[in-house]
């Protein structure tokens, strides 16, 4: 018995070392954006800021379009969610009830372009928007997005779709219902949480990106709140930290708030109640 305690001890002191790894960066970015210049000078920084102070917030403001920024953000995030559900829905369900040989090649290819650095697509895909005309446009960098965002999101809905019982869509053919009206009534439903998790890493994957923006984006009035935060860095280098900090905290937030609404229908069982005992 000592054994399995220690084992599960050890576990949870691991899980809880891993969670101030990754919480120490927020926290002190919390704090830096409530620290006034003097004592974020100081040779003896503190977690708690002796003289908590909103000016942070209130120069990031006013140096930076912070509110343009994060709407064409907003609208880019958005757009490349929806859209990319919107394809990998119906592909990811044939993916999975096909189990031919090209649904097995597809699903392969899905895995092998995870892979791909974004320094091997942006000439071609930066070639494809030239020849659109859709360089230096927000609808441009949401199929960006799409194209990034796809394959993953057609690998996530696979296993929620194979996760689905064939029983119940054969159950649904015999009382008559065709396959649109099978996937619209019986599957698409119990693939709920699959398509929030889908569309939530979608979204994330959007509001954070930076390298295709960048280079995407020239004009001041388009570019996305990733992108704004590096005109905090001064051309010699040297961060106004101060501002930065407070910018950053706030374009972390919304990325945190979706995730704590819908974060109940992601962990939520995708099949409760789908079968009747």
């Amino acid at each position: 018995m000592k054994t399995p305690r220690k084992a599960r001890a050890g576990q949870y002191v691991a899980l809880l070392a891993y969670l101030v790894f990754l919480a120490f960066p927020f926290l002190w970015l919390i704090s830096t954006a409530f620290k006034p210049p003097r004592e974020l000078a100081s040779l003896h920084p503190t977690w708690i800021p002796r003289n908590p102070t909103l000016a942070n917030f209130r120069q990031a403001f006013d140096e930076q379009p912070l509110l343009h920024a994060a709407l064409n953000s907003l609208l880019a995030a958005l757009g490349a969610a929806l859209i990319a559900v919107l394809i990998a829905t119906p592909m990811a369900y044939v993916m999975a009830r096909r189990r031919t040989l090209l649904a097995r090649a597809a699903t392969g290819w899905v895995v092998v372009s995870q892979a791909f650095p974004f320094v091997l697509v942006i000439i071609p895909l930066f070639l494809v928007l030239k020849h659109l005309r859709l360089i230096n446009s927000v609808p441009g960098l949401i199929m960006v997005y799409v194209v990034w965002a796809l394959p993953f999101a057609l690998w996530m809905l696979v296993g929620y779709v194979r996760a689905v019982p064939v029983e119940l869509e054969e159950a649904a053919a015999v009382d008559g219902a065709g396959r649109a009206r099978t996937l619209v009534s019986v599957t698409a439903p119990l693939l709920a949480p699959g398509i929030v998790a889908t569309a939530l890493f979608a979204f994330i994957t959007a509001w954070n990106e930076f390298f295709f923006a960048l280079v995407l984006l020239k004009t001041p009035q388009k570019q996305t709140l990733p992108v704004v935060l590096t005109h905090f860095i001064g051309a010699e280098g040297v961060a106004d930290l101060g501002p930065l900090a407070a910018a950053a905290f706030l374009a972390t937030l919304p990325s945190l708030v979706v995730f704590a609404v819908i974060q109940r229908r992601i962990t939520g069982g995708m099949l409760t109640g789908a079968v009747k005992s």
